[in-house]
């Protein structure tokens, strides 16, 4: 499974950074992507990364795995790019997973796609969580949509990935080397 983690200039840091680093401890193919005209994507705090593509330029897999970290502005400026929403609705459609943390879960229930489902999001996003069972924990996985309430829980949340695509076993290697609770 091929995960395309999406920043857009105000990402969290955190939640976006720690994911893929545990998704690579775990051998899955994670691609991250520059919603801007420009690989170098400056974070909420500051911190630039460089974007292995742009969003313009990807040819996107027919069976991907879509991952949105929160933050802001980020959130904001992933949920003002049509093209970015128009892949999400697309992969929905087709059933596949994605995931979102903090505020971006937001876009994923404006986008209705979090009807009938359980998920979490940062305190005071919940009015966006469209037709969702809200729920109390930091991390939710139901069927194939993944949410996570902030980047307290982003560790925790790219583990719950990893059991998923991976499995247990790998999931619980990764914690016991890195040493998560």
């Amino acid at each position: 499974m091929h995960i395309y983690l999406f920043l857009a200039e105000g990402f969290e840091e955190i939640e976006a950074i720690a994911p893929i680093d545990i998704f690579r401890r775990a051998d899955i193919q994670v691609t991250t992507i520059s919603i801007t005209d420009k690989k170098s994507v400056t974070g909420a705090h500051g911190i630039t990364v460089m974007a292995d593509n742009i969003f313009s330029e990807q040819k996107f897999e027919d069976n991907c795995f879509l991952f949105l970290p929160g933050g802001l502005p980020g959130t904001t400026n992933l949920d003002n790019h049509e093209g970015l929403k128009l892949l999400i609705q697309t992969q929905a459609k087709r059933g596949n997973k994605m995931a979102a943390i903090c505020a971006a879960p937001s876009i994923l229930g404006k986008l209705g796609i979090l009807q009938n489902q359980e998920a979490i999001c940062y305190p005071g996003f919940e009015k966006h969580l469209l037709h969702a069972t809200l729920s109390n924990n930091d991390v939710v996985s139901s069927n194939n949509i993944f949410t996570a309430k902030a980047a307290g829980a982003a560790l925790e949340f790219a583990l719950t990935i990893v059991t998923d695509l991976k499995g247990k076993a790998i999931a619980d290697a990764i914690r016991s080397g890195m040493f998560i609770k």
